[in-house]
């Protein structure tokens, strides 16, 4: 048997560790990503490691995210975070350059290399035959520091690829599929390679919409090869040179196989509020709508804005309808207005918002009250978009404009006009003149640290107790996200550098009352959960905020992978129930104590935990060596400044 692509890359990687799904490995990383929702806390932790420069062959900081600057917070971090690119050596990526994934991708993405990024859709550069993973920041910061990622090994799915896309049906249809077949959590620890020749019908931007979108199936990463299709994207970006062919190996092998016929998909839709319910856009179509919103991370390509301008030519968008236009990149944004597409959106009735996340992550253009708004967006998670009991459908860029055009929701097939034809440019602007780049290492003067007054030090843990004892302070369902554990929004999101700040609205969005009754008990306490816990974004506050006010382990069916490692980097213990029935023995106010809690997660795979009523109940975890030693330290700073770098 051949290897698979997914195979080769990680034992080219492989530090340490056997390449069986389940066990436990370390990788060498290349390339980092952060951007600056995430990248400030990454820096801070970079700076407590005390290390003079990053160490990977490239690092990058994007500032993507907290784009709104209504007062000096946002501006601040990006003040920081460019005296902090400057002084360890990362390229700085100014407020306008554009989202992330999709500027990575287009100025410095290797095939054959591993990038590690501390935003979850960092999976996006799988599109260009890398091994692409997002993870906590620490762990990016670690990975700045030269140090190996530690991951499970994962299964590799191989899909295999056939047909063509029908009239207006497009990559986002292709991933919404494959998120109707998967859910949200079927993806967990595996990786899903795409092979076939279907693929020579998908651009390396379709691409790019499908492998950023896996991380909502839960999957470590996915993988593409690099093959003339990808060459022509990098020559279109002035970077052939950097193309290296990346494919499996003939007759290779995978722990699971998928067939997806391109040419049987329809029109798709998530509907409100999980990404995993996926239907065909006919069994939800005539619903009235407030906004359609195109453009993010999960449909970057040019392509995604262009069709729709051509749909929108010579017509008006009713005036009830906002749609909203979100520009990619600043190189996406200028060569719109060359071909004249920007002024067939703008003559149409469509709104033109800054290049950036903006809207994605609740960062405005949040859609009226109890109004349906649909979106090419990654996620439609409750809350998200900035209106509570929002109601956010998923969909493609076509599905979109068709329904902004009628004022419901419609199957663009159902549409009176012929399927807009698209040709990729020969040549698209270098962006990267746009962008500071790591300073000479021969400059000895020294960098100072611009840190205005909302950035506050990370906060110090103490190393797990012999003993503990409290509260469950909450009870949570199935499929909690991180943006239910630690929002986003225009209000929080510039609290991202001042943990003491934003802990005020962890869990805000399950229970209002949750910090209150933290900071009144001033002690130990724990959370509960059901399957999927934690599932979405990467953001470590998410584990940082709970800790900070207590939280010393959670207890769930089942975690979502970042999350769960983020609980470990900072000394929360991740528990798991052994049978779902066990959830329903404890409740919210109920008191739990641990006894000998390091020797009994050094010893086994089972942890016994004392109730109120004198009973007790059996727990498992399923942390490696080196995690247990992690959680007992009091996470991966105190472990790192112990072991790695006195």
């Amino acid at each position: 048997m051949g290897k698979n692509l997914t195979r080769q890359l990680i034992e080219r990687h492989l530090v340490s560790g056997t390449m069986k799904p389940g066990e436990a490995v370390q990788l060498k990383i290349d390339q980092t990503l952060c951007q600056d929702a995430t990248g400030t806390m990454v820096m801070l932790e970079f700076e407590a490691l005390g290390l003079p420069r990053v160490k990977t062959e490239l690092s990058a900081q994007y500032v993507d995210h907290n784009l709104i600057q209504a007062d000096f917070k946002n501006a601040d971090d990006h003040l920081f975070l460019r005296s902090a690119c400057r002084k360890w050596g990362l390229w700085f990526s100014r407020p306008g350059n554009g989202i992330s994934h999709a500027v990575h991708m287009a100025c410095f993405g290797v095939p054959g290399k591993t990038l590690l990024g501390s935003d979850s859709h960092t999976c996006a550069g799988g599109a260009m035959g890398m091994l692409a993973m997002g993870a906590g920041g620490l762990q990016v910061a670690l990975a700045m520091a030269g140090l190996p990622y530690s991951l499970t090994m994962p299964e590799v799915v191989g899909v295999e690829v056939s047909g063509k896309l029908p009239p207006w049906v497009s990559a986002k249809d292709v991933i919404l599929e494959m998120l109707r077949r998967y859910d949200v959590k079927g993806g967990v620890n595996k990786v899903f390679e795409y092979y076939g020749p279907g693929l020579d019908n998908l651009t390396a931007m379709d691409r790019h919409v499908i492998a950023n979108m896996g991380q909502e199936m839960g999957a470590t990463a996915s993988v593409f090869p690099a093959d003339d299709i990808l060459r022509a994207f990098l020559r279109q970006q002035g970077r052939e040179a950097d193309f290296v062919e990346q494919k499996a190996e003939e007759g290779a092998d995978y722990d699971h196989r998928e067939q997806l016929d391109l040419a049987a998909l329809e029109p798709m839709i998530a509907c409100p509020s999980s990404p995993g319910k996926v239907v065909t856009v006919r069994e939800v179509a005539g619903k009235p709508i407030y906004q359609s919103y195109i453009g993010s991370s999960a449909n970057p390509g040019l392509r995604d804005f262009v069709v729709p301008a051509k749909m929108v030519a010579g017509k008006n968008i009713p005036e009830e309808i906002s749609l909203d236009i979100n520009p990619t990149s600043r190189q996406l944004l200028e060569e719109l207005s060359r071909s004249g597409d920007l002024n067939r959106l703008l003559q149409a009735g469509a709104r033109l918002h800054q290049t950036g996340c903006n809207g994605c992550i609740g960062m405005g253009q949040a859609p009226a009250s109890g109004r349906i708004s649909l979106r090419t967006v990654p996620r439609n998670f409750p809350g998200r978009s900035g209106t509570k009991e929002d109601r956010v459908y998923l969909c493609s860029p076509e599905t979109a404009t068709a329904s902004a055009l009628t004022g419901v929701i419609t199957d663009p097939r159902d549409m009176d006009m012929d399927y807009p034809a698209f040709t990729e440019p020969d040549t698209l602007n270098d962006m990267r003149p746009l962008m500071l780049a790591p300073r000479d290492t021969s400059n000895e003067i020294p960098v100072e640290l611009e840190k205005g007054p909302n950035i506050q030090p990370l906060p110090e843990f103490e190393a797990l107790a012999d003993a503990l004892s409290g509260p469950i302070l909450l009870k949570a369902g199935d499929n909690v996200s991180t943006d239910e554990i630690l929002p986003a929004g225009t209000d929080i999101l510039p609290l991202r550098s001042n943990i003491p700040a934003i802990s005020h609205y962890t869990f805000s969005r399950i229970d209002e009352s949750f910090y209150e009754r933290a900071k009144k008990l001033d002690g130990d306490c724990f959370v509960i959960g059901g399957e999927n816990y934690g599932q979405g974004s990467s953001r470590e506050h998410a584990a940082i905020a709970p800790r900070y006010l207590g939280v010393r382990a959670v207890i769930a069916v089942s975690m979502a992978r970042i999350h769960r490692r983020n609980l470990i980097n900072f000394g929360v213990v991740p528990l798991l129930f052994k049978t779902p029935e066990d959830l329903t023995r404890l409740d919210q106010d109920d008191t739990l104590a641990f006894e000998d809690l390091p020797g009994q997660l050094r010893e086994g795979n089972t942890v016994t935990v004392q109730l109120a009523d004198g009973n007790t109940l059996e727990v498992a975890h399923n942390m490696s060596e080196e995690e247990v030693a992690t959680v007992i330290a009091g996470g991966l700073i105190n472990e790192v400044r112990e072991k790695h770098l006195q």
